[in-house]
Formats: structure tokens, sequence, C-alpha cells
């Protein structure tokens, strides 16, 4: 949904932060109106800021004058360094590294599949470092809460859990792409470091759950049960029964930005 113009946009070129030694690529679309929030799209697992629904919210920001900025992690899209080398403290440290350094003013975070869990850990460091007025509200699409444990180490079947630890790697086919999935044992161990379901979960702002029932990567149930640990913040969970997990049709983005409009409404 882009703005129309009756000339073929040229793909936006990115910008690039350096941070740690790493080349973060990111896109950012300013602000036409001094109302905030922004918007700020965290992407999924092997995703890229691209996609057909961070592309989607940039149309959304276009029409609504609002800011928005997405980026690819490091080893992702159009970022510099090695996908094996990611860790989840990586491309956590590199969401808040963008954040900060490109946006000013409470922002939504849309955090998609494993960007939902980072942007709840975003948002336990913003409260850690008392930077809560950078938060507007949350829009979780399916979030892989835990991903590493829950919904990989898990569910690997045994000759897998084998190669991780004799080799440090194992091969996982991908739905989404010609191109199995490397999964290293670094990834898996160092995401225990930010387990979150263990306890309750403060995400300090609104929090809007999109979950389809048909998602065979991440469970509807996974998502009441992220919302059971969300006691003590204003969540709202839409089940959208005949969505998978890639929450990319037409109806599915309506429902997204329906939901947030409402936490802009809410502001």
């Amino acid at each position: 949904m882009q703005r129309q113009t009756g000339i073929a946009e040229a793909p936006l070129r990115p910008q690039f932060l350096a941070f740690d030694g790493r080349r973060i690529a990111y896109l950012r679309r300013p602000a036409e109106t001094d109302a905030p929030p922004g918007l700020v799209w965290l992407g999924g697992f092997m995703s890229h800021m691209r996609s057909t629904k961070a592309e989607f919210l940039d149309g959304y920001a276009a029409r609504k004058g609002r800011a928005y900025l997405r980026f690819d992690y490091s080893g992702h899209g159009e970022s510099g360094g090695s996908f094996e080398a990611g860790t989840i403290s990586a491309w956590f440290e590199e969401a808040l590294a963008v954040v900060r350094a490109q946006t000013a003013g409470p922002q939504i975070l849309i955090g998609s599949s494993m960007g939902g869990w980072l942007a709840l850990l975003a948002a336990r460091a913003f409260a850690q470092s008392g930077e809560l007025n950078r938060l507007a509200g949350l829009v979780l699409l399916a979030p892989a809460v835990d991903m590493t444990e829950r919904h990989i180490f898990e569910k690997l079947p045994p000759a897998c859990r084998a190669a991780l630890e004799t080799e440090g790697v194992c091969l996982l086919p991908s739905t989404y792409s010609d191109s199995p999935y490397r999964i290293t044992r670094g990834l898996i161990e160092e995401g225990r470091q930010h387990l979150l379901l263990d306890t309750e979960i403060r995400s300090h702002c609104p929090v809007h759950v999109v979950q389809g029932m048909k998602d065979e990567d991440v469970a509807w149930q996974h998502a009441i049960t992220l919302v059971e640990h969300l006691a003590g913040d204003p969540v709202v969970l839409s089940l959208v029964k005949d969505a998978d997990h890639r929450l990319s049709r037409p109806a599915d983005l309506e429902l997204v930005e329906r939901a947030i409009n409402a936490l802009v409404e809410r502001r």
C-alpha cells in the first residue's frame, strides 16, 4: 500500500549504523506530523526489513504521516555479518542501538515471531534504564517468545541434537526458504540467558497480540501462555482462526492496522 504518485518508486536505499563492529542496515521514514507515536518494526528469524508486513507498515506510516523505522539484524537481509555468528543477545542489542539512535519520543514496537520476543526484551531494558518514555505500546504478531528453547531446541529430533553436540550446528528444513536453517549450539545456549516464560513478564505499556490458530511454527496456545504471564499490563489477544504464521493476507494486515490504531487512540 504505497502512496500513489503515478510513477513507480525505486526501492529505498538503506542507511547503515555501525555497532560493535557490525554494519546494521536500516530504513527510516521521517514523521510528517508532530503527533507521536512512531512505529518500529522488529522482524523475525531469517526475515528482513523488506518483507510483506514490513512494506505494508511503510505504506501505513506514509498514509498516517508517522515516523517508521525498520532494520535488518546482523546476518540478515542487507546488514553485514554472518548469520551463524548471530545470537539473541546480538540481535537484541542491535535493536536497542538502532531504536536509541534513530527514534525520538514514544514508539509502538511491532514484533513478528522472534521480533515479538525481542520487543518484550526491549521493553524490559527500557524500564531498567529509565527510558519508559520510549514505549507507547507493543503489537506482537505470532510472538515466538523463548523461541530458541521452546520452538527450536525442544522440537529437535535426536539426530539434530547429536549434531549440535558433536559439530556445533544442525540443519533444519524451512517452509519459507529453499535453504535450511543453520542452527548453532551457540544460538541455543546463549538464548537461555533471555528466557521470559519462567516468571511474570512486564511490558510496561499496552500490548496487542495477534495469533493465527493454524500457525504450525508458534501454536496459538503459546500466545495464551504469554498473555497469562503478562498479568500486570493491559493486553488484547486476537486469535485468527484460519491464519498461519505469516499473518500477511490482506485480512491479517487489516487486523494489524486496527491494532496499531487502537494503541494510537489509547494515547
